[in-house]
């Protein structure tokens, strides 16, 4: 067995004998060294967002001291949802590495797949809607004004 999985594994152990929330662990490893680690605390929490993934990046993030995760890789017990995977993304990790997959998980009453759907167009268009843009316009000048930075 891989060795970071096997922490993954042991760190979503810690969730489920402690009913903090489902069997999902995760650790970040940069340079072959564990940086961070979280495992599912949405029931301890009461938080939808505290996943075992979301737990660990802001594990390693408060230990690195960044908010970029390059040159790190993630190990997972279950293949990350959408918010995970897009957090992942978001701290520019390097790979993904999981144990179970979305069925796996769907089989143990997960339902992942339902937000994977979402992300479709036709579905997405039914929940998402935009709304005074010219305002929040105005928020995003005033933010490249104050930053300098500006990407449009």
């Amino acid at each position: 067995m891989n060795k970071f999985m096997e922490l993954a594994i042991i760190e979503a152990r810690k969730g489920i004998e402690n009913e903090e929330g489902g069997p999902f662990g995760a650790v970040i490893v940069k340079n072959g060294e564990v940086v961070g680690k979280g495992h599912n605390q949405v029931l301890k929490r009461h938080d939808p967002t505290c996943h075992g993934e979301m737990m660990a990046i802001h594990d390693a993030c408060e230990n690195l001291g960044t908010f970029d995760l390059s040159g790190c890789e993630i190990y997972t017990t279950g293949e990350p949802c959408p918010m995970c995977l897009g957090a992942i993304l978001w701290a520019n990790m390097d790979k993904v590495y999981y144990g179970c997959n979305i069925i796996d998980t769907a089989k143990i009453g997960f339902r992942d797949e339902q937000f994977y759907k979402m992300s479709s167009p036709q579905e997405k268009a039914k929940f998402v809607k935009e709304l005074d843009r010219d305002a929040c316009l105005k928020l995003y000048d005033r933010y490249v004004k104050i930053t300098g930075k500006a990407n449009y």
